[in-house]
């Protein structure tokens, strides 16, 4: 099969070959030049012959040409990270206008998607990262986003109307530059951060939107509800064949996750270490410290809890960018066994 033949298998729940695998994570010594950025990410496919690319914009594209300070550091292991809120009062909220795709980071990551497609020459599907409108609107603002829903409720919808615009013109440049779907991310689905009567009224219904733009124009379209503690149900009811999630340490579990959906489980890889109930870090990650037979033995008990079928394995979300290089390629051979 080739590597598209196997995804496209595995979304919909046919046999494969062997199950489909990728580690992604983000490249911050590249990501602010999308050329640098996308020779890295094709080098890292080759590289470790995973199934696919999943485009590794810097987690705050969406909110820099909002007006957020950005401190940015160019070094591997140090993302870019809020240096100022875009937004320090309800009024703000008013005056974001929607912005075209490619303007400022928007545009970039419109040409990072361009030299990807271009530079794998259809090798690999290749899928955007974009965020939810609740997501960009917290990155821009932080929890002040709870007060301005209750209080501003139609200055904020206002916002997100905005929002779910501009994230549209950006979903229709990079279909036309010619990804194969998009990996949407939400961190607000979480039942500790909002009760699903709020995330139904500022989240999904703008999610939805945002969804239908692409849902039956690309074929590889995944959602991540990131954190703990998330609604998983809800989520899982979005019109996507994927669904990607923490399964290593939050509920549901794969085994679990199979009786709540039939859609196909990207997961099964534990990204981040393990802690005791204090909190203390006990060890650190497979991905990170496994040996060769620990991680042989990780990818067999995912498959053998989520099931051959419907199943392509990955972390619950980004690697960490040190992940030592000899344990990728103890991932990608051990899938030839499975």
């Amino acid at each position: 099969m080739t590597r598209k033949e196997r995804i496209q298998a595995a979304l919909t729940g046919a046999d494969v070959d062997r199950v489909p695998i990728n580690v992604w994570m983000h490249f911050s010594a590249h990501d602010q030049d999308p050329r640098s950025l996308a020779d890295a990410q094709v080098q890292f496919a080759k590289t470790y012959d995973f199934d696919f690319i999943k485009l590794m914009p810097f987690g705050l594209y969406g909110v820099q040409d909002y007006g957020a300070k950005i401190k940015i550091f160019c070094q591997s292991g140090q993302p870019p990270v809020i240096d100022d809120y875009g937004i320090h009062d309800a009024g703000d909220w008013g005056r974001l206008k929607v912005l075209p795709a490619f303007y400022g980071s928007y545009g970039k990551q419109v040409q990072l998607a361009q030299y990807v497609v271009d530079r794998s020459r259809g090798a690999w599907p290749v899928i955007q990262t974009i965020f939810s409108p609740l997501t960009t609107a917290y990155k821009l603002a932080g929890d002040r986003i709870k007060e301005d829903m209750q209080e501003t409720p139609e200055l904020f919808k206002q916002a997100l109307e905005v929002i779910t615009e501009t994230t549209i013109n950006f979903v229709k440049a990079n279909i036309e530059a010619g990804v194969d779907g998009f990996f949407f991310a939400t961190q607000c689905a979480r039942h500790d951060y909002l009760s699903e009567a709020l995330y139904e009224e500022f989240g999904a219904a703008y999610d939805l939107r945002v969804m239908d733009s692409y849902k039956d124009k690309t074929f590889f379209n995944v959602v991540h509800p990131h954190g703990n503690h998330i609604m998983f149900q809800r989520i899982a009811q979005y019109p996507v064949p994927c669904i990607n999630w923490h399964d290593r340490w939050v509920s549901p579990s794969l085994a679990e996750a199979r009786n709540l959906t039939d859609k196909c489980l990207l997961g099964g890889i534990r990204e981040i270490p393990y802690y005791d109930i204090a909190g203390n870090e006990i060890r650190g990650s497979p991905l990170d410290t496994g040996t060769e037979a620990e991680l042989k033995a990780h990818l067999e008990e995912a498959v053998r809890i989520g099931g051959r079928k419907s199943l392509i394995l990955g972390p619950g979300c980004v690697a960490g960018q040190h992940t030592p290089p000899q344990n990728l390629h103890v991932l990608r051979r051990a899938v030839e066994t499975l």
